[in-house]
């Protein structure tokens, strides 16, 4: 079969509310005045993979559950304005929802509705095995109806990636994705062992590489039973947001491990396009292109 699709993400689409907020934690008030601004704009996990791999150049895909709303809409225009092919399943409850406040130094604090989801959601399994049937790589996020997808992907033969985030090495929803999944990317903010808790992702499950990354540390590699320290990259300007951040990173891996590259090499690349997305405001979506990542590596 034909492999059109070079990465199919499944889930993470969405909209996001960005509020500027003076500092983090927010200290109780009646209210705040904002005067930078109060802004919905399309945006959630999947939604800044799938860009971050079409600059790159990647055929990419991207299929979830939308709602017929405004906010549906805003991420229908997203994929159009980037070149990226989107199956959207119709979503009675509407599109899913997030408020993110971010403090002067770019951190963020996320507030997400869950009310915008069934526990039966499921993506159509015909729907679903024709688009496994036509890609080299999945990337899955870690929504209730990517549980459900994971053992189709796997008998298609894909690849499979996901993002664990904040995962704190114990909540059991996770498992399925950390086992499952040949790359494994999450954040080390919530682990008091990082070393540990990627070790246990690989010889429990079936990853070949995990990647743990900590902000303005760097990142962790583990690959061949052997964990190393990738070093944070400069950011080229300013950091004002690290929205999106962990996205360009694994978009910008991906894109190296399907050229083939090393490991080390992909999380090289990783840090770059992640230091890039640290200069980039939350209601701007400028990723990095393939020309760019390699000018910028090739000086590291």
């Amino acid at each position: 079969m034909s492999r059109d699709i070079d990465v199919l993400v499944l889930g993470g689409a969405g909209v996001d509310t960005i509020v500027y907020v003076p500092e983090l934690p927010l200290p109780y008030a009646d209210s705040y005045m904002i005067d930078s601004g109060i802004r919905t704009r399309a945006g959630q996990t999947g939604d800044f993979v799938a860009v971050g791999l079409r600059a790159l150049g990647l055929r990419t895909h991207h299929v979830d559950f939308l709602g017929d709303d405004p906010e549906g809409d805003l991420v229908r225009a997203l994929h159009r304005e980037h070149g990226i092919a989107l199956t959207a399943i119709p979503q009675p409850a509407g599109t899913k929802r997030a408020v993110n406040l971010v403090g002067p130094d770019g951190r963020r604090l996320s507030l997400y509705d869950t009310s915008r989801a069934h526990a039966d959601d499921r993506f159509p399994e015909d729907t679903l095995r024709t688009l496994a049937g036509a890609s080299r790589q999945a990337h899955v996020s870690i929504t209730h109806p990517c549980t459900h997808a994971l053992p189709i992907l796997r008998e298609a033969g894909l690849t499979l990636s996901t993002d664990l985030h904040n995962w704190d090495g114990e909540n059991p929803y996770h498992e399925p994705f950390a086992y499952t999944a040949d790359v494994v990317f999450l954040s080390a903010a919530a682990l008091t062992a990082p070393e540990r808790t990627m070790r246990r992702i690989a010889e429990r499950g079936r990853a070949e590489v995990v990647v743990a990354t900590a902000g303005a540390e760097g990142a962790y590699l583990l690959t061949d039973g052997e964990v190393t320290h990738v070093p944070p990259v400069a950011p080229p300007a300013p950091v004002v947001d690290s929205n999106g951040a962990g996205d360009a990173f694994a978009a910008a891996f991906l894109h190296g491990r399907l050229a083939g590259e090393p490991p080390h090499r992909c999380a090289l690349y990783g840090a770059v396009a992640g230091a890039h997305a640290c200069t980039v405001p939350s209601t701007e979506t400028a990723p990095m292109d393939v020309t760019e990542l390699l000018r910028r590596t090739a000086t590291l």
